[in-house]
């Protein structure tokens, strides 16, 4: 049974394990389904999202939960930075950190093969846009504003502490 919170903090610990889940399951999505293969710092935004998934989710059953919830948010907002490093990179606005590569090895084979035939996948090339947005500036817009709503919802939820009424 999850840990009764007053509404403002439920909304919050919904938003704050919902907007990781949702956008984690898109890019899986866009990657399995679509064939679009993540460059480095594609993965660098999934890691944030996956520990405010596990955040989000003790939230549910652990107390304290505002704590857990405003952790989980920061992790969000962490993604959606990177997010927005990501697309200035993609749109040519500033130089990417690192030589963006895809892990080459595959499971069995010969791993120097697989090296060999890896495809680059360039952190600097967006591989897919809807209204001139890249996957990595659409994680920005969301993670970021979806984890402002959450601090503001945690914010105000007073003293209460996580507890109901």
């Amino acid at each position: 049974m999850a840990v009764p919170v007053l509404p403002r903090l439920r909304a919050a610990r919904w938003l704050a394990f919902g907007i990781p889940t949702v956008l984690l399951g898109g890019a899986l999505v866009s990657q399995y389904v679509f064939g679009l293969a993540p460059c480095e710092m594609c993965w660098w935004q999934r890691y944030p999202h996956m520990f405010a998934i596990l955040l989000g989710a003790l939230a549910f059953f652990w107390r304290p939960v505002r704590p857990l919830v405003a952790v989980a948010a920061l992790a969000v907002l962490v993604s959606g930075l990177i997010g927005g490093f990501h697309a200035g990179v993609e749109y040519g606005w500033w130089q990417g950190v690192t030589a963006c590569t895809a892990s080459p090895f595959a499971a069995g084979g010969d791993p120097l093969a697989a090296i060999m035939a890896a495809p680059v996948i360039r952190c600097d090339v967006a591989p897919w846009s809807l209204m001139g947005i890249s996957l990595a500036g659409w994680n920005f817009l969301i993670s970021t504003i979806g984890a402002l709503a959450v601090f503001a919802l945690v914010a105000g939820s007073g003293n209460a502490g996580g507890r109901t009424k």
